[in-house]
């Protein structure tokens, strides 16, 4: 039996129970809610959740075990009667329970409870797995690598037929590169794009612009790379590049730099004008009072006020920066290197994760499991970025409320 027929079953007998749960809760209370604890809604709901839940337990159960045990066997059987199975023992005996002493609203608020735990479980679970996957090939990376070579080391150099040097000190610089330049190009324009938006744009501009504006979050990554690629890397070698003598090529860490940036004003636009939006309309009226005029109340007032919140928009903003893969890909170039010149080409560990994992090639090799050494140390450098930016942000909104 496929696994949304099973599902669409297990719906039908849930609604089943939440109906028969009502109309039983009403026959022994004669329809009167004052003669039972829980209200007659309590007790379909409790059976419901109880048939809902220990089928989908029994479900998930059963196609492990029997995907563990019988590989090879794809009917499914074992699932289908545990959950069937489950959920008529759990209809039996929450049906058996309803009386007019039965407290059905605090099993079933219990119930609900275990519901939004698990729910809220899964994605510290899945960070935790994501984690460990991540580490425990990195231990076996660091068994056949130095972790010296790997951390200091200059020279990026793998070589699948012979000795490899993987020194990830030419990604981690490329990286940074790349998302310093985007940040200098995103940062200023993205908060002086939310300044006007709060404090000068009027409701109908501000309705227009700011939607308009929030699109560009929205432009898969792959089409910025496109862009960067054929529009942007051309017009800088043609104009700079070239003419001053510094490269010859399309692919650069400007041009990925320059592209990222304008991914990235939204990011940091709309973040900041959430926050300047906050500060309490009392410190402007307050500065106003003063005899200051609007841009002085802006400059010396609001923004100090924002700042940390801006901080932690610019932090969430480098973080996302230091993430990104295609534009660096299309943009940047594959060259891992040491070097000043913002229109040579580099690379950034992203783009070296997806290489050393791309073709066919030994696994357990040290030229393939470095890739994971460079997500977890990626991993550890945005989790600090962004636990940072949390704490800032939180910080600020302590300040006011």
């Amino acid at each position: 039996m496929p696994g949304i027929m099973l599902f669409l079953i297990l719906c039908a007998i849930s609604a089943t129970g939440y109906v028969m749960g009502r109309r039983k809760a009403a026959t022994i209370s004669g329809n009167d809610n004052r003669a039972l604890h829980s209200n007659i809604p309590f007790h379909g709901a409790n059976v419901a959740l109880a048939v809902f839940l220990a089928g989908v337990l029994a479900m998930v159960g059963g196609s492990i075990i029997q995907s563990v045990v019988w590989q090879e066997d794809t009917s499914n059987t074992l699932a289908v009667v545990l959950t069937l199975f489950a959920a008529a023992v759990a209809f039996f005996v929450t049906f058996q329970r309803i009386s007019l002493e039965y407290r059905a609203r605090n099993v079933t608020e219990k119930l609900v409870k275990g519901v939004l735990i698990a729910a809220a479980s899964i994605a510290i679970l899945t960070t935790v797995g994501i984690v460990m996957s991540m580490l425990f090939e990195t231990v076996n990376f660091f068994k056949q690598y130095s972790i010296a070579d790997f951390f200091f080391g200059t020279n990026w150099t793998p070589r699948f037929q012979g000795e490899s040097d993987l020194g990830m000190l030419p990604l981690l610089w490329g990286t940074m590169y790349v998302s310093f330049i985007a940040l200098l190009f995103a940062v200023p324009v993205g908060l002086f794009a939310a300044i006007y938006l709060a404090e000068y744009a009027g409701p109908k501009v501000r309705g227009v612009a700011k939607p308009l504006l929030e699109v560009l979050a929205g432009i898969p990554t792959i089409v910025y790379g496109l862009f960067a690629l054929i529009t942007v890397g051309p017009m800088l070698r043609d104009y700079f590049a070239q003419p001053l003598g510094l490269s010859d090529s399309g692919s650069s860490v400007m041009t990925a730099g320059l592209v990222m940036g304008i991914m990235l004003i939204p990011f940091v636009s709309s973040l900041s004008d959430d926050i300047i939006n906050a500060v309490p309309q009392a410190m402007r009226d307050g500065s106003y009072g003063l005899g200051a005029t609007k841009s002085e109340t802006i400059k010396q007032v609001v923004i100090p006020a924002a700042l940390p919140g801006i901080v932690g928009a610019v932090l969430l903003a480098a973080s996302r920066a230091i993430g990104e893969t295609m534009i660096v890909v299309l943009g940047a170039g594959a060259a891992a290197r040491l070097s000043l010149n913002p229109f040579e080409a580099m690379t950034t560990v992203t783009v070296k994760i997806v290489s050393q994992l791309t073709g066919d090639t030994d696994f357990a090799s040290p030229e393939t499991l470095v890739a994971f050494a460079l997500g977890i140390t990626l991993f550890v450098i945005t989790l600090g970025l962004n636990v940072l930016a949390l704490y800032i942000v939180r910080k600020y909104r302590e300040q006011y409320e």
